[in-house]
């Protein structure tokens, strides 16, 4: 799970200021331009899945740091009372607002067209909890853009989500994370 608060152009570019982005190319720096971050929580009662299409990432080509930041609050739910049981009583949105990755992908590289497959390894920060994690996923480089995709899983306990004895039958231990987006060159 990836999350955060809310974002803006700002934000992108505290980002790249963070990873230290240099000027080595103009093509090299890649920005969200479209995407799409989703869970998917099975359980026992109810499946759980929500939708967020705020996240901000950066990409340099060059070095292949890569950074994300997601609002947890713009997770989008079927029904408004889960939304509500999300930011209030599991990921604590106003006191965690959102959800961030930094790292470098592995295995990848410009110069091939289509689908690569590739690794990001580096940290994921949850509900206050920060963690070393590696991520697999694919990279399309199609026409100067980059499709990057990626499906892994995500233990609540990891990052100190707690599940109410009493919700143990709603609410997965684990959840589904999807990531679909698109890049173009800054």
């Amino acid at each position: 799970m990836i999350f955060f608060k809310q974002f803006s152009y700002r934000s992108l570019l505290v980002i790249a200021a963070c990873m230290g982005f240099s000027g080595a190319g103009h093509a090299q720096k890649y920005s969200v331009s479209e995407g799409v971050i989703t869970f998917f929580s099975a359980a026992t009662l109810e499946d759980i899945k929500a939708d967020n299409r705020k996240v901000a990432s950066v990409l340099n080509t060059a070095t292949g740091e890569i950074a994300f930041s997601i609002p947890i609050n713009q997770f989008q739910f079927e029904k408004k009372l889960m939304q509500e049981h999300f930011n209030e009583k599991y990921l604590e949105s106003e006191k965690y607002p959102k959800s961030t990755f930094a790292g470098i992908v592995e295995g990848f590289t410009m110069s091939k067209s289509g689908a690569q497959q590739a690794t990001a390894k580096g940290k994921l920060t949850i509900h206050g909890v920060t963690r070393d994690v590696e991520i697999p996923g694919t990279i399309e480089v199609q026409s100067g853009v980059l499709k990057l995709q990626s499906k892994f899983i995500v233990k609540l306990e990891d990052y100190n989500v707690k599940i109410p004895k009493l919700m143990w039958q709603n609410i997965a231990e684990q959840v589904e994370v999807t990531v679909d987006l698109i890049y173009k060159p800054q």
